[in-house]
């Protein structure tokens, strides 16, 4: 009977032991990303407000590319060294990919500016630089709730908040197109500015894209 007390004690001791616990550290990583995010996106917002030392400027917005690269990084070499995860890790690595993703075209915006040597930037630029930096904001305030992920409410209410954005983006991104057809702009401004206003658009279409990320993993979890 003492023999059976102690193993029956034991297992209940292991029951509340994880041999191999949930890794907390990758919400650390996702919240490193969407705050680096947030920095690249108020640099580029200052780039089309203050176009000026724009080449510093530029290389700034790599250095902060590249250290995404890093903690994107981080995030896949942990998947492979970690055996059970918060939540599937399918979701976790194309969270990470897509968040990487705004990153790109954030910096790719300033760049080819830069490269195309753009004299300043258009009021329709910087409209688009501001709702890509609103929707980054909106990144940074949703990651933290994963969390919380048991918890969808706030998740879901940040996701429509997000999917407005890309839509005010859209209809910039419209307008915007539509005057470059419309004035007597030399053909090679109308090429310039019309990846420019890819580049913006597109880091808003990621935006949503990792708000469709989070809302169906709090939604799987829930």
């Amino acid at each position: 009977m003492l023999g059976f007390g102690l193993r029956g004690g034991a297992r209940r001791i292991m029951t509340k032991i994880s041999f191999f616990p949930k890794n907390e550290c990758f919400y650390d990583l996702f919240e490193q990303q969407a705050a680096n995010l947030v920095v690249a996106a108020e640099l580029l917002v200052d780039l089309f407000e203050h176009y000026e030392q724009v080449e510093e400027k530029v290389e700034r917005l790599k250095e902060l590319e590249d250290q995404g690269d890093m903690i994107t990084h981080q995030v896949m070499s942990r998947l492979h060294r970690t055996f059970i995860t918060p939540f599937d890790r399918e979701d976790m690595a194309l969270l990470s990919h897509t968040l990487d993703d705004v990153l790109d075209f954030v910096e790719a915006a300033g760049r080819t500016a830069f490269l195309y040597r753009v004299e300043q930037p258009t009021e329709r630029a910087r409209e688009l630089a501001a709702v890509v930096l609103r929707v980054t904001h909106k990144l940074r305030d949703g990651l933290p709730l994963l969390r919380l992920r048991k918890q969808p409410g706030p998740v879901l209410e940040l996701c429509v908040e997000i999917n407005t954005l890309e839509n005010e983006a859209d209809d910039i991104h419209h307008a915007a197109q539509a005057e470059l057809f419309d004035s007597r702009r030399d053909v090679r401004d109308i090429i310039k500015w019309r990846e420019i206003y890819a580049h913006l658009e597109n880091a808003t279409d990621r935006g949503e894209d990792v708000a469709n990320i989070l809302e169906s993993i709090v939604l799987k979890n829930a």
